[in-house]
């Protein structure tokens, strides 16, 4: 059996393959720290995001949304002068929007519960042989991405919230030729 193939041989990339991509996330602050960094990957490579995925956690205040809330316009000035994260005002002003929307969701009725609704609750588990049988984008990203942005978020397409879905374990998309297929498929039933 051999991994997925996007992960290629780079140590960060296998690391993230073998150990995160995949497996069911229920906490509510990881799932929203996921989303902003996918966010941040449009127009660019996953590898390119966890080669900076420290700098953006200590940037970001370890992706605490009540602390990145209160920005100002100076913080985000702040923050563009960070080398070592995406230098991009929208997206970091979107983080900032975001942060906010997490804690309303969260308040009203939770963020995992309210993303997880999109699956049903519990994890779809395809079985793809190839990657080219793997699609860009499903119907629950659709409706997932049309309901953040409804939201007021922003940066979450139907292909960035597949991404999401697909590396937070809301789907099983490691290939059937992976191990990890099997081992994914057991946590999520371990729920």
């Amino acid at each position: 059996m051999t991994r997925c193939s996007w992960c290629g041989t780079d140590p960060i990339y296998v690391a993230y393959h073998d150990q995160e991509w995949g497996v069911p996330e229920r906490d509510p602050r990881a799932l929203w720290e996921k989303l902003v960094l996918d966010g941040f990957q449009a127009g660019l490579s996953w590898i390119t995001i966890l080669k900076k995925r420290d700098n953006f956690r200590e940037e970001f205040e370890g992706f605490d949304p009540e602390r990145v809330a209160c920005w100002d316009e100076g913080r985000i000035d702040k923050a563009l002068q960070n080398r070592g994260i995406i230098r991009h005002r929208g997206k970091i002003a979107a983080t900032v929007n975001g942060a906010r929307r997490f804690l309303e969701i969260e308040q009203a009725e939770g963020f995992s519960p309210w993303l997880w609704s999109f699956v049903g609750g519990d994890p779809i588990q395809n079985g793809f042989a190839d990657a080219t049988e793997v699609p860009a984008a499903t119907p629950e990203s659709v409706a997932l991405s049309k309901a953040l942005k409804k939201r007021g978020f922003s940066f979450c397409g139907p292909v960035i919230t597949y991404a999401f879905m697909q590396a937070t374990g809301m789907v099983n998309d490691h290939m059937t030729s992976c191990p990890r297929h099997a081992q994914v498929s057991r946590l999520s039933a371990a729920g």
